[in-house]
């Protein structure tokens, strides 16, 4: 099976099933994708000022398409993560009116992240978290017609921010039209499931992924396998917040809203600084959610990140 690569020089920032692909492989082929920063603008010297006036045209700055032949409609792609590669940076932050607790942050904020080796340096309070990289978004051309933003999850993939598809994963997309017209980017460092703020850590970076047909699927909407385990902060236990009501969406915030409060008192760090860190770090669960008229949302934030 042959090995193509992909550079940054033409980003994607939408989905289009009449774009022109920009390479053409067959089924079991690898390719080499070259992901820049997934907003196409952000540097390692960007200020809260600049992140308040970030241009959304370029986002997600995705790369592809990749027609894969042999794809057709009914048939599911088929994409094993083989490896990230980082360059070195990556940044996470909150912008006004967006994120799950948008109502408490309406300002912009920047976080730059140091990456050495497979370590993401948070640079505050001897904070880390380990490198489990993969891409925030990927996906095939959708069935309808048109161009579409690529900022929601759809039935054709798109911004799905699984943490759990990194190397070793394999995901199965279904295919709506001939080719399938797969692009991928967004690439995260590491990221809580939930991405409470909104963001990852955004990173640009380059991905290796294996693409074959796979006629013997017929599928609704992504699925995939991931290896075991799920993460790799798992020795030293967690600290858990929860919130329990009617309203999973209210719960979901306001353990969120608990974990920031003990985020910044036990660990002295800002309440932008832990909205940042929860994000990247502490995963959302549905704890309950059968025993009506009330359910509860919990918040775990592993304590192995914290080196003092």
């Amino acid at each position: 099976m042959a090995e193509h690569y992909l550079d940054d020089s033409v980003t994607q920032p939408f989905w289009d099933n009449s774009v022109e692909p920009r390479l053409e492989i067959d089924s079991g082929d690898t390719v080499v994708f070259e992901c820049p920063e997934p907003c196409g603008q952000v540097t390692p010297d960007w200020t809260d000022e600049d992140l308040a006036n970030i241009d959304f045209s370029p986002i997600h700055a995705l790369i592809g398409s990749v027609y894969v032949k042999g794809a057709k409609p009914g048939d599911a792609l088929q994409v094993e993560v083989l490896d990230f590669k980082h360059k070195g940076w990556g940044w996470s932050g909150h912008l006004k009116g967006f994120g799950l607790l948008a109502e408490d942050f309406d300002s912009a904020y920047i976080h730059h992240w140091k990456l050495d080796g497979d370590t993401c340096v948070f640079g505050v309070n001897d904070i880390q978290l380990p490198f489990e990289p993969f891409c925030g978004s990927m996906g095939v051309a959708p069935e309808e017609d048109g161009r579409i933003d690529t900022i929601p999850p759809r039935f054709n993939g798109g911004n799905i921010d699984i943490r759990d598809l990194g190397p070793g994963a394999t995901v199965w997309l279904p295919v709506f039209v001939d080719g399938a017209l797969f692009a991928c980017g967004d690439c995260h460092s590491a990221q809580g499931n939930g991405e409470l703020c909104g963001t990852g850590i955004e990173s640009p970076m380059t991905a290796t992924l294996k693409l074959s047909v796979r006629k013997d699927l017929s599928l609704q909407e992504l699925q995939f396998h991931t290896p075991s385990p799920l993460g790799k902060t798992d020795s030293k236990g967690y600290h858990v917040t929860t919130a329990h009501g009617p309203d999973l969406f209210e719960n979901a915030k306001n353990a969120a809203r608990y974990m920031i409060d003990w985020l910044v008192g036990q660990h002295g760090i800002s309440p932008s600084q832990a909205y940042v860190l929860c994000s990247t770090a502490a995963d959302l669960k549905i704890s309950e959610i059968v025993d009506a008229p009330n359910f509860i949302v919990s918040a775990f934030m592993p304590l192995g990140i914290f080196k003092s």
